[in-house]
């Protein structure tokens, strides 16, 4: 039976508590939120850390602390840092995160514009940042999880596999109903369509962006891909509700085993991309 793997994305580099209170801002909250979510049946945990005042930061150190309390927890989940970070970091400052020896990093495959932020803030990646980034990622031994908004954004994934900067499995995150020119909208036609063009040999996830991501997550297990939820992407559980990332995580487990599917354990996934056992301290 196939086992779905759940990824929560736990707190974003933009909205904070004064959107959602249950938003874990400061270490502490990130690593229980993550040790939660994980005891209820997510295998990985998508990390954006913040500073004092919880501000999107890209310090170290203060992904070093996150990934030290998810472990003294005891808690085995896999852990991904961001290399996204915020809107008001540069790229130099973006990478950092990559130091603090994640097993997972985001690695955003194309340039997008934030139309309103700052005078149209441009999201720049090009193609020898991609280079690069992924290039230091396997040389540390930590896999890209590539971030897919577009269908041009496959040019440099393939790029990426031509020149050797991944390896299989390649991990692709699809993502939709970001509001940035160069990202589709959060609709069933453009997920069908990026999945046709999803690259041998790679297990994929599907993340959507605001009050789609529960029936269009559904729609891609049913496709065969596995599912981020989590309040970076919607922080809503229902109509005016507010959600926590444990009520969103127990509705996927919920859903994926009503779908007559298993969900993948931290272990589970691990061996389904490629990842060795985690250091616990």
């Amino acid at each position: 039976m196939r086992k779905v793997i759940v990824t929560v994305a736990l707190t974003g580099g933009q909205h904070g508590k004064e959107v959602n209170p249950n938003l874990p801002e400061q270490p502490d909250e990130i690593a229980e939120d993550a040790y939660r979510c994980w005891q209820g049946g997510a295998a990985i945990a998508h990390i954006h850390a913040r500073d004092k005042s919880g501000k999107a930061a890209s310090d170290a150190d203060i992904y070093r602390e996150i990934k030290k309390q998810v472990r003294k927890k005891g808690c085995e989940i896999i852990v991904a840092f961001t290399t996204g970070g915020g809107p008001h970091l540069r790229n130099e400052e973006r990478m950092q995160s990559i130091y603090a020896e994640p097993e997972i990093c985001s690695l955003n495959m194309g340039t997008l514009v934030r139309p309103g932020w700052k005078e149209n803030n441009v999201f720049l990646n090009p193609p020898e940042l991609l280079e690069e980034w992924s290039g230091l990622a396997k040389q540390m031994g930590i896999k890209p999880e590539l971030e897919i908004y577009n269908h041009s954004m496959f040019v440099d994934v393939q790029n990426l596999i031509e020149k050797g900067l991944i390896e299989k499995p390649y991990f692709i995150n699809l993502v939709l109903g970001m509001k940035r020119q160069g990202s589709l909208p959060a609709d069933i036609k453009p997920l069908v369509s990026m999945i046709d063009f999803v690259p041998k040999d790679s297990i994929f996830n599907v993340t959507i962006v605001g009050r789609m991501q529960f029936a269009l997550t559904t729609a891609g297990i049913a496709m065969g891909g596995n599912i981020r939820i989590g309040l970076e992407d919607n922080v809503f559980y229902s109509k005016g509700v507010l959600a926590t990332n444990e009520q969103l995580v127990a509705r996927a487990v919920r859903l994926i085993k009503e779908m007559g599917f298993e969900v993948a354990s931290a272990d589970e996934a691990r061996k389904m991309l490629g990842l060795p056992p985690p250091k616990m301290n």
